[in-house]
């Protein structure tokens, strides 16, 4: 009986067994002919995989697609780089072959000294490295353009090598660079994944629009070493909203400002309120995409990862709800100077106000008494709700990485009432203006875009439709809002009046905000520790554009209110704005008569193009007064060609990156440098780099490239 069991028991854990190994069998059978049709496991393309594994295969990287501004001027766009090695050892060399490694080391040194930011000695040490078959120069012999690269060869050095690298060019060099960010190339674990990779900005956050798919071509050694060939797929083109002229321009008046006040942070934005597109925008600490220098101080995108309290400004937003409410009279009186709330005094910024004043003439003076008053007429709640409708606390969705949603104290009475006038409430800029489109654009709120389309390369085109995010407000309020802020700029006790612009009818606010200290937690006082801002519409009835300007800690001692140091940036690019709007593109291609600017400082020749219309000038030297310039003074030049002006010349190679054809050329001319040119379309490689004698015996050659 028992062996019977134990029979029946062995027979039916056969038959599981059995069962579980059918099974198995039949799920690896269906995954191994899902792999065999779709070529594809984990993601990874089998066939492309084969191709590597056993093939001699040569990487396609695909193009990434050129980032433009709005009108088509390139703003980012590929360029070939070069990384130069040298083989050190004989036994990659066939016994009867010439020898392809270096032997005479002193000689290589001094030759690649020429061409290379690396001294002889060093170089001599790297190449006199024991126990390896190889050596790389580091940093100076990466990223060369192919006029270095072909200098070099050109010196028929043994065993100097080069291995061909996607780069990046950016020729405009500072231009809304955390806007626009910056790519490199990273070699993959997985050859076929390698390519240009966006590090920060619209290269980061529109990768995958960009970076399109790489090709290689093989020949195979199970097909008989028959070639196979995968097409790249070219990368999206990307048309920004930027405006070039106004965006250069914008660089140039925020350079004299932060080069003559120094302030902590600066940042600047020009927006089409009824579009909500970024026609210009910087920041500073900026950098320069095109060399790095100065991202090591500043790798955070101000516009939209720096919340802030905005102080003053932020009072449109509570008129504007007020006015919605019916709570804002202009012609009722209230008592100025303080208010206590909490068995805590608010005050108005002089201490002691200006007795019994209209709501009206409070606004004007930036009375924080009226705003408080205002909130506390219309209830903390409605309040609260109000600022959530104008897309505060919450985050933009502005496309780009680590945008902040902002944050509140909003638990007791004496926090929700300095909301009203920007304090203990923080937001970005990015906020800040998307807000401010509702009462610029007749209530309708529009989200910020930087994109204006997506060009493929057969030719399809995806345009960025402007997209309404709300309406926390009226037309009507609006209209009225923007109607009394004309005050600050046209009453005789208005806070904005340095930002009057004849002609034109201005709705503006000023701000100065206390700044919170995170390690003393408190608020700094005294001197020009504070965030100063301004937020501008015009024309006040209609506004093409509303500009926000914020100024951080300022330098003490100038002599100039911080009204006045944002003055130089708002009134001039708001002027040029307005008179291309009127005009069209004529004035891009205007012509004018240069001044001669010998003797004179830089940045009293920069402002005097600036007036002429010149957006463009290439510096060279380090000086502070101009020697020379080009074109020379009294000659005529389209007012969108560069101006360049020499402060002082020491012999090195000048930086021709970005340059056209006819702009390097005259730049050659007036230092006397001979120079070849090849190619054409603007300026992307130099046979030697910037700062790097020049070659006695041999022109400069300059690689240019079509945009």
């Amino acid at each position: 009986m028992k062996e019977d069991q134990a029979k029946t028991r062995r027979i039916a854990f056969i038959r599981r067994m059995l069962l579980v190994v059918i099974l198995v069998a039949v799920i690896f059978l269906a995954r191994f002919g899902q792999i065999m049709l779709a070529g594809r496991a984990f993601g990874v393309n089998l066939r492309e995989r084969t191709q590597v594994m056993y093939g001699q295969e040569n990487l396609v990287v695909a193009p990434r697609g050129t980032i433009y501004d709005v009108g088509g001027n390139p703003i980012a766009l590929d360029a070939d780089a070069y990384t130069m090695y040298a083989v050190l050892t004989p036994k990659w060399t066939d016994a009867e072959a010439e020898p392809e490694h270096v032997e005479n080391k002193e000689a290589t040194a001094q030759a690649l000294a020429k061409h290379i930011d690396m001294s002889a000695e060093d170089i001599l040490k790297t190449l006199s490295q024991e126990g390896v078959d190889q050596v790389q120069f580091g940093n100076a012999g990466q990223n060369l353009s192919y006029a270095q690269m072909a200098a070099i060869q050109a010196e028929n050095l043994q065993g100097i090598k080069f291995s061909e690298t996607p780069s990046r060019l950016y020729p405009n060099q500072v231009f809304a660079s955390h806007l626009i960010g910056y790519a490199d190339f990273k070699q993959a674990a997985d050859k076929i994944d390698s390519r240009l990779f966006g590090e920060l900005g619209l290269e980061l956050s529109r990768d995958e629009n960009l970076a399109g798919e790489n090709g290689y071509q093989t020949a195979n050694k199970k097909t008989g070493n028959k070639t196979i060939v995968k097409e790249a797929q070219e990368g999206q083109d990307i048309y920004t909203t930027l405006d070039s002229r106004l965006q250069t321009y914008l660089e140039t008046l925020v350079n004299q400002v932060d080069d003559k006040y120094q302030p902590k942070k600066l940042t600047a934005m020009l927006v089409e309120p009824t579009t909500g597109k970024i026609v210009a925008a910087t920041q500073r600490p900026t950098f320069n995409p095109q060399t790095r220098e100065g991202l090591e101080d500043m790798w955070q995108n101000l516009l939209v990862e720096d919340s802030y309290e905005p102080g003053s400004t932020f009072k449109i937003l509570t008129v504007a709800a007020a006015v919605e409410e019916g709570i804002f009279d202009p012609n009722a009186y209230y008592q100025s100077g303080s208010i206590e709330i909490d068995g805590s005094v608010i005050s108005d910024y002089n201490k002691v106000g200006w007795g019994a004043i209209t709501q009206l003439e409070g606004l004007a003076r930036s009375s924080n008494v009226l705003t408080v008053e205002l909130v506390q007429a219309m209830g903390y709640d409605t309040w609260k709700n109000y600022m959530y409708e104008f897309g505060l606390l919450q985050k933009p969705n502005s496309g780009f990485a680590n945008e902040t949603a902002g944050s509140m104290n909003y638990e007791v009475e004496f926090e929700k009432a300095s909301t009203s006038f920007g304090q203990g409430i923080r937001l970005s800029p990015w906020q800040m203006v998307q807000a401010l489109t509702a009462v610029a654009n007749d209530g309708q709120m529009m989200a910020l875009q930087i994109i204006d389309r997506y060009e493929d390369q057969d030719g399809q085109i995806q345009v960025v439709k402007p997209e309404q995010k709300n309406q926390p407000i009226s037309a009507e309020t609006a209209q009225k809002t923007r109607q009394f802020l004309t005050e600050v700029v046209n009453s005789e006790h208005g806070s904005g009046r340095s930002y009057a612009i004849e002609g034109v009818d201005l709705a503006v606010k000023t701000g100065t905000a206390e700044i919170f200290d995170e390690d003393a937690q408190q608020y700094l006082a005294g001197g020009n520790n504070y965030l100063f801002s301004m937020a501008g519409m015009a024309p006040a009835d209609n506004p093409q554009y509303i500009m926000y300007i914020t100024l951080q800690q300022p330098i003490e001692g100038t002599g100039v209110y911080p009204n006045q140091m944002i003055a130089e940036i708002f009134v001039p690019l708001m002027e040029r704005a307005l008179a291309y709007n009127a005009v069209g593109n004529e004035l891009e291609h205007q012509q004018e008569v240069l001044p001669d600017f010998s003797g004179q400082s830089v940045l009293s020749a920069q402002s005097r193009l600036n007036e002429l219309g010149f957006l463009k000038t290439r510096r060279i030297g380090q000086g502070d007064q101009v020697i020379a310039q080009s074109p020379a003074g009294g000659e005529s030049l389209a007012s969108n060609q560069t101006v360049i002006l020499i402060t002082d010349y020491d012999g090195l190679a000048p930086d021709f990156s970005g340059l056209t054809r006819s702009e390097a050329q005259r730049l050659a001319n007036s230092l006397g440098i001979e120079v070849r040119l090849e190619g054409e379309g603007i300026v992307v490689g130099q046979s030697i780099a910037a700062g790097n004698p020049l070659a006695q015996d041999q022109p400069l050659v300059l690689q240019l490239q079509q945009a």
